[in-house]
């Protein structure tokens, strides 16, 4: 009977630690190799783990709603079959693997980097070592220090958007590293106002009644908690808001609706809207830029944020480069994450590097809507419910007569310290005319 470690994996350059979510397997379950085993939590993303090997759930070392840092034990696999993932690290003593070895399957969390020998132990020889061995660090340079260092992209940019040092603040995660509510607490408390504002007011606590239900915040519900407060902290929101015609958008669709899902493309509105935005945003770099302290990054990128609403919490998959894509392509982007979302299949390199978002919440009914901005991005487009309506219309003649046509509410929320009115105005006016003269050729 063989042995597996089964360990938490590292979901993302900059993630240090996980949170057990939901065990999915029972102690001494059957599991099959690759079948989902549990479900994580970081900073960046839910997840869905898979087995790494084909055997029995023998022991759980971390229970749900845990959090443990990567590369820790979380439970073990018994199998009649030696798994060839996720090895524990080689011991010194142990000799040299022989050329036959098998590779580790690409689906299993990575191996954890081999420590260095006791003090009074050396490893036993070989004839030819398998491998490099490791680089030393720097003795002033500990681990603890290494992972300190290793904060989130969203907790240096809050820091140097405040100009505060990350070494000088105390932190409560892994090693010591800076958690968002650390750098959040930190520059409330310890840093001066950079301007006589009112400090935000403490939540005030609440009692529940008799017959209430209580539950806690989900790790996602909490993050995107801290996400928007902060995001409302930083950024001067403004919304503006446009009527769109899509009536020539709903005869295209309604004429290669069919074709596209014989291609197993859902081809929505959304889709459109999308292409009409990653098009627009080339002729408006300011509307696709992020701020850093007191300097605007353009992007080169155009990269589309698709917000999903989850039965768990919000996701927002990107698409990378959007406006090199057709429409088609596009479209197809949009049905993959979504699926992939809901089902917590989604990498967390799916839903970073993000320049611009679009909310959808028309498809719930709501009229129109000021969403909060994706940070550290600088616009957000909502988009109302798409409905035939009552419109005023010009004939070719000039008179004036009452139609049904498609109509639809899109609204912009942007940040005004760089995104002036008439600049968002310009581009919602821009991405309104491309939607309702939307070409046929496109398709």
């Amino acid at each position: 009977m063989a042995r597996v470690d089964v360990v938490m994996p590292q979901m993302g350059e900059s993630i240090v630690e996980g949170t057990v979510s939901k065990w999915l397997k029972q102690l001494g379950e059957t599991v099959k190799r690759d079948e989902p085993l549990f479900e994580i939590s970081t900073d960046k993303v839910d997840a869905e783990i898979p087995s790494p090997a084909a055997g029995v759930l023998a022991e759980i070392k971390v229970q749900q709603g845990q959090t443990v840092p990567i590369q820790t034990l979380v439970a073990v696999i018994e199998t009649e079959v030696t798994s060839v993932s996720s090895a524990p690290a080689p011991r010194p003593a142990a000799p040299a693997p022989g050329p036959a070895s098998e590779a580790p399957s690409p689906l299993s969390p990575p191996p954890a980097r081999p420590r260095a020998p006791e003090a009074g132990q050396s490893p036993a020889p070989t004839p030819a070592p398998p491998s490099a061995p490791p680089r030393s660090e720097p003795a002033s340079v500990s681990a603890a220090d290494r992972l300190r260092e290793r904060s989130t992209p969203l907790v240096r940019k809050i820091a140097a958007e405040h100009q505060v040092d990350v070494a000088a603040v105390p932190g409560t995660g892994v090693a010591g590293r800076v958690t968002k509510q650390d750098i959040l607490s930190f520059i409330a408390t310890a840093q001066p106002p950079r301007a006589p504002v009112p400090a935000a007011p403490e939540a005030p606590a609440v009692e529940p009644w008799p017959g209430d239900r209580v539950e806690p915040f989900t790790r996602i519900r909490k993050i995107t908690a801290e996400h928007m407060v902060m995001s409302r902290r930083i950024s001067a929101h403004v919304t503006s808001f446009f009527e769109v015609d899509f009536t020539t958008v709903a005869t295209l669709r309604a004429k290669h609706r069919a074709a596209y899902s014989e291609r197993g493309i859902n081809l929505t509105f959304l889709g459109f809207i999308a292409k009409a935005c990653a098009d627009t945003l080339t002729q408006h770099p300011v509307i696709n830029a992020a701020v850093s302290g007191e300097s605007i990054i353009y992007r080169r990128e155009i990269n589309l944020g698709i917000a999903v609403a989850l039965d768990w919490g919000l996701l927002v998959p990107v698409i990378k480069h959007a406006n090199e894509l057709s429409l088609q392509g596009i479209a197809r982007a949009i049905n993959d994450l979504g699926e992939r979302a809901r089902t917590k299949k989604l990498a967390p390199d799916e839903i970073q590097r993000g320049t611009f978002t679009i909310t959808n919440p028309g498809v719930f009914g709501s009229f129109a809507g000021a969403p909060i901005i994706n940070q550290p991005q600088v616009a957000i487009l909502d988009v109302g419910a798409i409905e035939k309506r009552p419109k005023v219309v010009t004939l070719p003649d000039g008179g004036d007569a009452l139609a049904i046509r498609t109509m639809g509410m899109i609204s912009l929320s942007y940040d005004h310290r760089v995104v002036d009115g008439a600049t968002a105005d310009r581009f919602l006016a821009d991405v309104k005319k491309t939607l309702q003269s939307f070409p046929e050729a496109a398709l």
